[in-house]
């Protein structure tokens, strides 16, 4: 399995393509092609072109969560769909798994809807949805993990939006928080869009639901903007435990919390156009 980060905060260096504070990553094998998020713009699509990536016949979308920077590039990704039919140009109609809350409205007072630009229904003209709340099996070797646990007391404490939950208006806990999981022979690869849930959280969900299996690698958001230093000395505390071999913080990481994570002597860097081999 290769990953392509497409989007994120940062790119490489002597790389010439698009960032924005936002996370979209391609995962494909010789088997299918999956899309995990889709960042905030086209800056996704611009960046799969100069790279010669196909995005017309992936087979999965996968969105992390609900925010406007993992599902801005729904909007553009359905006029390419749109436009490629008119043409008679082949495109796939790919399956969407995410939480059953991906598609609800999130409001900041000040600012607006922070949520998913294109609604539930105009998604479902261009994919199959498959949105649950449990773990779900994408193959043998890549899970979902749905809904994820939120059980330490120094990860996901803030609620700074409010969700229309029907006809009520809520704290939004960004339960629809998720990751993937992908699972090889001597252990784990955790893909983290953003881990509002929190990456500690995340990681022990992944390990209960995989049999306590090591973790190999860790990859994506791990939601520490103005970390507390409670939560970054936890934080580096639960991961020095599991000795894990590489760590790609990217995304939503400040670079204090790159500092702390630093002391763990594995933190790679992340950027636009990095190939990672997953197995």
């Amino acid at each position: 399995m290769k990953l392509t980060v497409l989007v994120d905060n940062s790119t490489l260096i002597d790389r010439y393509f698009l960032g924005e504070p936002a996370l979209s990553f391609l995962l494909q094998d010789q088997d299918f092609k999956l899309l995990f998020d889709t960042g905030y713009s086209d800056a996704f699509l611009h960046n799969a072109r100069s790279m010669d990536i196909n995005i017309l016949d992936i087979d999965y979308i996968v969105l992390s969560h609900g925010h406007i920077d993992h599902t801005g590039g729904l909007i553009p990704l359905t006029q390419q769909y749109l436009k490629a039919r008119i043409e008679q140009i082949q495109v796939k109609t790919p399956i969407l798994i995410a939480h059953t809350d991906v598609f609800k409205s999130r409001i900041i007072n000040e600012i607006g809807d922070i949520g998913s630009p294109i609604s539930q229904h105009k998604m479902a003209q261009h994919c199959q949805l498959n949105l649950r709340k449990k773990p779900y099996w994408i193959n043998d070797r890549l899970i979902f993990l749905g809904e994820i646990p939120r059980l330490n007391d120094f990860e996901c404490q803030d609620s700074f939006a409010k969700i229309l939950n029907g006809d009520s208006i809520e704290d939004d806990n960004i339960i629809d928080d998720s990751s993937l999981v992908y699972r090889i022979d001597n252990g784990l690869i955790i893909i983290a869009g953003c881990a509002h849930s929190g990456i500690c959280n995340t990681i022990a969900y992944a390990r209960k639901i995989c049999d306590n299996a090591p973790v190999l690698k860790v990859i994506g958001g791990f939601h520490m903007l103005d970390a507390s230093q409670y939560q970054l000395d936890k934080t580096v505390e639960f991961l020095a435990q599991l000795n894990i071999m590489e760590i790609y913080a990217c995304h939503c990481v400040d670079l204090a919390a790159k500092i702390a994570l630093s002391q763990l002597n594995n933190l790679k860097q992340v950027g636009v156009g990095l190939r990672l081999d997953l197995n």
